[in-house]
């Protein structure tokens, strides 16, 4: 049976995942009636006319004759082959195309219904026909509208920069500065980088990755028909606006996904490739053999179901070994929240989805390793180990279907502790907002918040923005926006990842982010559970299979939460390089 669904995925997949592609540059080709056969425009289209599809759910287009710039929001159902476009309210024209700043003054919706062959885009409404070419000699006379140039030597120096600020950050906590392995350090950076480059440059891996996004965007997907049947109306048939929330439409995605998990658990699917990941990680690094495990188990599963992996090497593991399990469990994310994370960064658009879920993995991925070089700077490794990989048989089920309601289960606890977290954090955030603003308004700070900054009154949001800014501009984040990501790194150290994420999202949607780069070095810096929280969750979870190893689980509580922190930032440091 397990083969045979295996395969039926598969099948399933690659014939039905893949959605049509429209992003990139597309120049005008002609602007015509359906009907008519000549060759004239009804509006003059010059040479280099174009519009400008971004991953990121915005769009530009120019007709320099008429001197007209749109700009606003897309989204595609590829479905029914409709492209709507959600135009912004002001007739815009001049010289300069406009910024994305408004993006909610929203007047115009317009659906055109699409044709795409080979390079050939054409938009067709009301009988009239917009037809657009993808010209390759063109492409690099049009500069990509709010994208940072990339490869190019300022962001290249500046990561250097940003890494060795990590580092030396790195080396300021270490217990024990001369025992520290730099060649192993050196590895777990040249292996982060290959890795950047080949999720963002080489175009077959960059494939790869989004396919697999494509998987989750279609699990989402799935998850809506049972949300569908649960919540909708009996008499239209549909769920009513007011449910349309993120109760109703992101959480059951956290169930579904843990069921999921849970079922390919018991399959050996997960397993296997674990193990793979681990050997790779053992072999390259000179890690032992439990904490190889766990860094891998960390890619695909919880900071407190990780452990479950190596839970027979808990109770002799060394305090470096202790460490690294516990830093990846911090710097990493589990499969059940991705999905979630899937949903407020990409909304319902499938093509920003697909394009998220890419950038999300790769972040889980390239943060295992992240997690082994904090860690080994911190407590370095001065104690004899256990080289074997062996993966403890936890007993998940003793059959598929008892391994997905034992998902289910785990998925309802998962998703109500993240509705309830979500709840408080929010709530705590509105209370000190409200205190700090009255005491900004007594003490006439707000006058001279709103005179000389980007924030209109004293809050924690300006208070985190400032102390985290550095770091976010070491990053990569252009100056304008690093207020707005060090606020997002601030809570999600403070708060939580999943507070962040919804900040992000609600940032992403109203355009307040000038570079698109933006967008997603926040992605990567915020993919992890480093957080106040998590030490309590990890000396909790880790210290009830190993209730002797507590003592030391508080000590490192700390430093994990530091690693974890200090891996998410190298991640995204060296994706700023190179984006």
């Amino acid at each position: 049976m397990k083969k045979i669904f295996i395969i039926s995925l598969f099948i399933f997949f690659n014939t039905n995942l893949f959605s049509i592609d429209i992003t990139g540059k597309w120049f005008f080709e002609n602007i015509k009636y359906s009907e008519d056969s000549s060759n004239k425009n009804l509006i003059p289209v010059a040479q280099d006319d174009y519009m400008l599809i971004n991953e990121d759910g915005t769009f530009l287009y120019e007709l320099k004759d008429v001197k007209k710039y749109k700009i606003g929001r897309w989204s595609l159902d590829s479905s029914k082959l409709d492209l709507t476009f959600y135009y912004l309210n002001k007739r815009l024209s001049g010289e300069k195309a406009p910024d994305y700043q408004h993006l909610l003054d929203i007047d115009t919706i317009r659906t055109y219904k699409i044709k795409v062959k080979q390079n050939q885009l054409t938009l067709s409404e009301n009988k009239i026909n917009y037809t657009f070419i993808k010209d390759s000699k063109k492409i690099d006379e049009i500069k990509s509208y709010k994208h940072s140039s990339g490869f190019s030597i300022n962001s290249i120096l500046r990561g250097m920069l940003g890494i060795s600020v990590l580092l030396f950050i790195s080396f300021l906590f270490s217990r024990n500065k001369k025992a520290i392995d730099w060649t192993l350090i050196g590895k777990g950076l040249i292996i982060q980088i290959i890795f950047a480059i080949l999720v963002l440059k080489v175009p077959f891996v960059s494939s790869s990755f989004e396919f697999i996004g494509k998987i989750f965007t279609k699990i989402i997907s799935f998850t809506q028909d049972g949300t569908m049947f649960l919540f909708r109306s009996f008499s239209s048939g549909i769920i009513e606006s007011p449910l349309m929330n993120f109760v109703v439409m992101i959480l059951p995605t956290v169930i579904f996904f843990s069921a999921l998990t849970s079922l390919f658990y018991y399959w050996k699917i997960i397993p296997k490739i674990i193990y793979g990941f681990a050997w790779v990680m053992k072999k390259s690094m000179g890690l032992s053999g439990p904490e190889s495990v766990a860094a891998a188990g960390n890619i695909f599963l919880g900071q407190t179901e990780s452990p479950l992996l190596v839970k027979p090497y808990l109770n002799k593991m060394t305090m470096s070994e202790i460490l690294c399990l516990m830093s990846g469990g911090m710097a990493t994310i589990a499969g059940g929240v991705l999905a979630a994370y899937i949903g407020f960064l990409g909304g319902d658009n499938p093509t920003q989805q697909i394009m998220f879920a890419k950038h999300l993995l790769a972040a889980s991925v390239m943060s295992a390793p992240a997690a082994v070089i904090a860690a080994k700077i911190l407590w370095p490794e001065e104690e004899k180990f256990e080289e074997k990989i062996e993966l403890s048989q936890e007993n998940i089920g003793t059959n598929a279907l008892e391994a997905i309601s034992k998902g289910t289960t785990d998925g309802i606890k998962l998703a109500v502790n993240v509705g309830a977290m979500l709840l408080v954090f929010i709530a705590l955030i509105s209370m000190s907002n409200f205190v700090l603003q009255k005491i900004g308004h007594w003490t006439t700070i707000n006058s001279l918040i709103s005179e000389n900054t980007q924030y209109s009154e004293l809050s924690l949001n300006m208070i985190l923005g400032y102390i985290g800014a550095p770091l976010a501009w070491l990053m990569g984040v252009c100056k304008e926006d690093m207020f707005l990501v060090g606020q997002l790194l601030g809570e999600k150290t403070v708060l939580n990842e999943f507070v962040a994420y919804v900040s992000l999202g609600e940032m992403k949607s109203v355009g307040a982010f000038v570079e698109y780069k933006s967008i997603i070095i926040a992605t990567y810096i915020l993919c992890g559970f480093a957080n106040f929280a998590s030490i309590g969750i990890q000396i909790g979870g880790i210290g009830a299979l190993v209730p002797s190893r507590k003592r030391d689980l508080s000590k490192l509580g700390f430093l994990a939460l530091l690693a974890g922190t200090l891996a998410s930032l190298f991640t995204a440091v060296i994706v700023g390089m190179i984006f």
